[in-house]
């Protein structure tokens, strides 16, 4: 699985320039997922599961340092559980749906595998990213391990950003994908670059997240300053042409 999300990854980010956002979805059983970690954790001294656990490791970090917006999209038969729930704790948002029928509502679950066995590029965890290192919000989700999370868990343990209804998903998620589809490429690169990994400095931060989306780039980029850019046709009535390739 990891080398297929890297596989994929590395292709989108080489030969797809222009798309620039990536919709994050999961299908599967959430109890085996669970189970999955649950061998991995037993088993993390073994040579053959500490080269998954690291390949799983630069997988997701691969992913947060990719300039593209990220959402998760939690819906029915969804597994985001242990593993796959650092998909939407990477995202820069997660929507997970709040369905009416027990038997349709997609579940979420934390394991020991979300905290500690993958920091991101700042060197913490995603939950204590999430949670700008906030212990007693990681203790409460810490205590949340074995149980399965509704979409009102989710939210009020702030697990995820938005619990649409049935009725407002589609319309939610439209909106929200608009809103993107209408800024500056280049301005989402600096906006999401600088605010994946909190205020924790690292090199790698420092070049995925400070440098290489530094605000004074945004703002000499065509994008901003050439003949259709924003800066430029600011106030005129007439509307920006961005060149819709992220880098």
């Amino acid at each position: 699985m990891a080398r297929e999300l890297d596989d994929a990854i590395l292709m989108l980010r080489t030969n797809h320039l222009e798309i620039g956002i990536w919709l994050l979805e999961t299908r599967g059983d959430g109890d085996l997922v669970v189970a999955a970690d649950a061998s991995l954790a037993t088993h993390k001294d073994n040579w053959f599961v500490r080269e998954v656990i690291g390949m799983l490791r630069r997988t997701l970090a691969r992913l947060e340092v990719s300039s593209r917006t990220l959402f998760a999209l939690i819906q029915p038969g969804s597994c985001f559980a242990g593993t796959l729930l650092e998909l939407a704790l990477a995202a820069d948002r997660s929507y997970m749906l709040a369905a009416e029928s027990e038997a349709d509502a997609p579940l979420v679950a934390l394991s020991e595998m979300n905290f500690g066995a993958y920091p991101a590029v700042n060197n913490l965890t995603r939950i204590e990213s999430r949670f700008n290192a906030d212990s007693n919000a990681v203790a409460e989700a810490r205590q949340a391990i074995g149980r399965k999370l509704t979409a009102q868990d989710a939210l009020q343990l702030g697990l995820v950003t938005a619990t649409p209804d049935e009725l407002d998903w589609n319309d939610e998620i439209r909106i929200v994908l608009e809103e993107r589809m209408s800024l500056s490429p280049d301005a989402l690169t600096g906006m999401e670059a600088n605010l994946r990994f909190g205020t924790v400095e690292t090199m790698q931060t420092r070049i995925f997240g400070r440098l290489s989306a530094w605000q004074n780039w945004v703002f000499t980029r065509p994008n901003a300053v050439g003949e259709a850019g924003a800066l430029k046709v600011f106030g005129s009535g007439s509307k920006a042409k961005f060149n819709w390739e992220r880098v």
